[in-house]
């Protein structure tokens, strides 16, 4: 038998840290795998629940609202009430709700149940990566963030493949169901693996989470009804950002004179740290935004079928798992900012190539820049990770866990939204100049649509057809093109990452940076 593996905390000791890691990345890989898996499933929800296609998307709105408020929570929770029944409590919550979502017959039923699954699936996260810090002495957190890493890349990469799958196979209610073994086997291995723990008393800021409570959430509604409203020509958008603003200034301002303020502000004294939130809001916004602007134009424009689609966007998360393999070995023999700048770099190579895509290609080039951009942000994820949390303080570290998925969250909340309305914006801009140069007069016309100029019906609507085409392709286009602005321009931000000049085996305390 080998011997009990000593955690950072002295007190603390783990008997089997291969099994607790399957165990809580089971546990991980469920949680971000409901992110993504029902979309797909969502026009068959509509069907079943009597609901319009406006109204179902509350389903992914609900959990993505709930999971956001409750985030900063984990870092209070688990210091009072224990990793290890938190982390249970919160698997078999999450079991228990997602198997009431596949048992719902309606509408308001599924909504409800989905804001407490969010609730509990919202510290898994967290906790699964301070957990990951925690049993791993520092030479091996590098390894421990690539499996990490893993689970929260390649689980909404495998969403929709998986979620289109069983949505054929059985029906839409078995995405729920699928978590019903895996959450089983990741709380079986939890209560039998993962050690108890120390707890200390921590008064709830119940004012602190309210305030931070309002803003988060707020934020996340601005973004997920701004499209359907107009953004700021409606008084609800003005609403919710006024709730953000003021809500943000009441936690900061509540949080700097507090005697024990509901989320320790000592963290952002750490640069790593710091720099590292940028990071990971911006893969937020470029990894999420790619996955929600794939499927609708293979499905809708390239008329790919729900199956296929899930197909053809698996060689993305192929590329992560490689990555994944490749960077857990190299984080202890480079500069990790070079892993980051060749991540990033590679990234923006798929994404440009992806700005040339077009109608007539096949699945070959979607397949090739998924494998890269999954191979680049594995890169970026990883050093990232380590990078950010180097050097803080391991009595910070649950707060700090909380914060970083929380970014990262409203990162991928704030990516989706911005790509949306950028693709309904262009989309009518684009229409609108091609539908503008179909004229009479000009020379293409009267050589490649002779047809406009009889008036007939039935041509006319052919060729208004081909443009609507034309016109969404060049606006996913433009998205992409976006995204590749936005990775290129926070490549100077790692310039103002430092290093461990050399690792301390087996502590947790701050390292020396360079």
């Amino acid at each position: 038998m080998k011997p009990p593996v000593t955690l950072s905390r002295p007190n603390i000791e783990v008997k089997a840290r291969g099994w607790l890691t399957a165990s809580i990345m089971l546990a991980t890989i469920m949680q971000v795998l409901d992110t993504t898996i029902a979309n797909v499933a969502l026009p068959h929800m509509a069907a079943s629940l009597g609901a319009t296609q406006e109204e179902i998307t509350w389903v992914l709105t609900s959990y993505i609202v709930a999971s956001a408020i409750a985030t900063p929570l984990t870092g209070w929770v688990a210091d009072r009430i224990g990793r290890r029944m938190v982390f249970a409590g919160a698997i078999a919550g999450f079991v228990a709700f997602s198997i009431l979502c596949g048992l719902s017959t309606s509408l308001e039923e599924m909504v409800l149940f989905r804001i407490f699954q969010g609730f509990f699936g919202a510290v898994l996260i967290p906790l699964a990566q301070a957990v990951l810090l925690d049993i791993n002495p520092r030479e091996r957190i590098g390894q421990a963030m690539a499996i990490y890493g893993a689970g929260i890349m390649v689980g909404p990469i495998i969403g929709p493949t998986l979620g289109g799958y069983l949505t054929e196979v059985f029906n839409w209610r078995y995405v729920f169901f699928i978590n019903i073994p895996v959450g089983l086997l990741a709380l079986g291995g939890v209560l039998a693996f993962m050690p108890q723990q120390e707890t200390r008393r921590r008064r709830f800021d119940l004012f602190g989470f309210a305030a931070l409570a309002i803003a988060v959430g707020s934020l996340q509604m601005a973004f997920d009804r701004g499209q359907a409203v107009d953004w700021f020509q409606s008084a609800e958008i003005w609403l919710y950002t006024g709730l953000v603003l003021s809500g943000l200034w009441v936690f900061v301002i509540h949080c700097m004179t507090a005697d024990t303020p509901f989320i320790d502000l000592r963290m952002f004294q750490d640069r790593n740290f710091v720099m590292g939130l940028i990071f990971i809001f911006v893969i937020g916004m470029t990894m999420f935004s790619g996955l929600a602007l794939l499927p609708p134009l293979l499905q809708r424009l390239m008329g790919y079928p729900v199956i296929e689609t899930g197909l053809v966007m698996a060689p993305r998360g192929v590329g992560t798992m490689l990555s994944m393999i490749v960077v857990g070995r190299l984080v202890g023999l480079f500069d990790l900012r070079v892993l980051i700048f060749f991540g990033l770099g590679l990234t923006s190579v798929s994404l440009y190539m992806m700005s040339g895509f077009d109608l007539q290609m096949n699945a070959n080039p979607i397949m090739m820049t998924g494998v890269m951009q999954g191979f680049g942000l594995g890169f970026v994820f990883v050093p990232l990770s380590t990078l950010a949390f180097a050097t803080i303080s391991t009595d910070l570290r649950g707060d700090a866990t909380s914060m970083f998925s929380l970014v990262r969250n409203v990162g991928s909340g704030v990516g989706i939204s911005l790509v949306t309305t950028v693709l309904a914006r262009m989309n009518s801009v684009n229409h609108e100049d091609m539908a503008a140069s179909l004229t009479a007069a000009a020379p293409q016309v009267r050589m490649q649509f002779p047809q406009l100029l009889t008036g007939d019906p039935l041509s006319v609507t052919m060729i208004d057809g081909l443009v609507a085409q034309q016109a969404a392709m060049i606006s996913y286009l433009d998205n992409f093109l976006l995204l590749l602005i936005l990775t290129v321009a926070v490549l100077p931000i790692a310039l103002f990452l430092r290093r461990p000049k050399t690792p301390i085996n087996g502590s947790h305390d701050p390292a020396v940076m360079e």
